[in-house]
């Protein structure tokens, strides 16, 4: 198979998935056991948080707190700003910013919170799924608890400008939360350059495994932690899932030594794509920024075909591939990015979204683009017979 949907998850590395092992069987202390085998635990999970950390440039260990995914670093970094904003300020802190092509988790954590009485404000974006610094700017205000803005966008790969965003957050002493998990092993991220307070990743993202994930929390940021308990310096309760940390610290060590060769490959075979599916796939359009992207990854919308059925196709032929964003992938509903981008829904429909990742070849690109342009053209025919 050729698997062309790394956005959606990623397999994990043979040195990952070694570093591991000893953790799943003969290491399986508790890390906050005070004996030996606890110890050892201990001392293999703290390094994976200063791994971590070096990956991200973040200025202490002590700002990593490791979580159960991205998800849960996400709605831990809303719900937690939020609460302990509105507490400390006496309620006048209730107004949280982000914009209208988050994430799931976090769209959703802005609905809940205004069902729970804080203002709530969706920032608009431009055809290309860019977010303006300057409308970031005019939103602020004196009741402003956290701002966020994801840095790279899953679906059309656009990346944001967030480093201006936050500065002008910190100048207002707002806390400012950027979903990181499609851009961190991709292209450099360092929270010290970019001034976020808060910054969310993913190990699945990551050639790591399933089931753990991080939230970068510069120091001085206070959150209310949303799973009470004694661990992470109280930040987040419950024993930590050692074998999958240890994952995630020997993914993010392989990224800071290999990420930047792997990115260069990823991007010629991202020209390759750009370049093959508009010579050989009539009425196709290139979805976001061209230039300002994510090197892995490639969104069409295609004309006159559903996009659900060209992946089934495709998968037929061998190559996996997506129509939008895992997480949504069984819903009903069009893309929201999409949506929000302006798109029209003809097109919408025919959402294509490639993302490259480790073990990709030039080869296997050349593979994907002779079976695209026929399984697209079976398809159109057949909605023409159908009409």
């Amino acid at each position: 198979m050729i698997y062309l949907d790394h956005n959606a998850t990623t397999p994990i590395r043979p040195e990952v998935l070694d570093a591991m092992l000893p953790f799943l069987q003969e290491q399986y202390g508790n890390p906050s056991s005070v004996y030996a085998l606890g110890q050892a635990s201990r001392r293999a999970l703290e390094e994976a948080r200063a791994e971590t950390a070096r990956l991200i440039g973040a200025a202490s260990p002590d700002e990593i707190v490791f979580t159960s995914c991205g998800s849960e670093s996400d709605v831990f970094a809303v719900m937690g700003a939020a609460y302990e904003a509105f507490e400390s300020s006496g309620g006048v802190k209730n107004q949280i910013i982000t914009t209208s092509i988050e994430h799931e988790a976090i769209i959703s954590c802005a609905r809940l919170l205004k069902r729970r009485g804080f203002e709530t404000l969706f920032l608009p974006v431009d055809g290309q799924a860019a977010v303006s610094a300057g409308a970031v700017e005019e939103a602020l205000s004196e009741r402003t608890a956290l701002v966020s803005v994801m840095h790279a966008n899953n679906e059309v790969g656009t990346i944001q400008a967030v480093e201006p965003m936050a500065r002008r957050c910190r100048e207002r002493g707002v806390l400012f939360h950027t979903d990181a998990v499609q851009s961190v092993g991709k292209i450099p991220v360092n929270v010290e350059k970019m001034g976020v307070s808060l910054l969310s990743l993913s190990g699945h993202k990551l050639n790591a495994p399933k089931g753990v994930g991080a939230l970068y929390v510069r120091r001085g940021a206070r959150l209310q932690p949303l799973i009470t308990g004694n661990y992470e310096k109280f930040r987040r309760g419950g024993t930590l899932n050692v074998a999958s940390i240890v994952g995630l610290g020997a993914a993010c060590r392989l990224i800071r030594t290999e990420g930047e060769r792997h990115a260069q490959e990823w991007a010629r075979m991202r020209e390759r794509l750009v370049e093959g599916i508009l010579a050989e796939v009539p009425d196709s359009h290139l979805s976001g920024d061209p230039v300002n992207c994510l090197p892995n990854t490639v969104h069409f919308c295609l004309e006159g075909i559903d996009g659900h059925n060209l992946v089934v196709a495709l998968d037929m032929k061998g190559a996996a591939v997506s129509s939008g964003a895992a997480c949504s992938s069984g819903a009903a509903e069009p893309s929201h990015v999409l949506k929000a981008m302006g798109i029209s829904s003809d097109w919408v429909r025919g959402a294509l979204r490639i993302s490259l990742g480790w073990g990709n070849q030039p080869q296997e690109i050349e593979a994907f683009l002779k079976m695209l342009p026929p399984a697209v053209d079976k398809l159109r025919a057949a909605n023409r017979i159908s009409r």
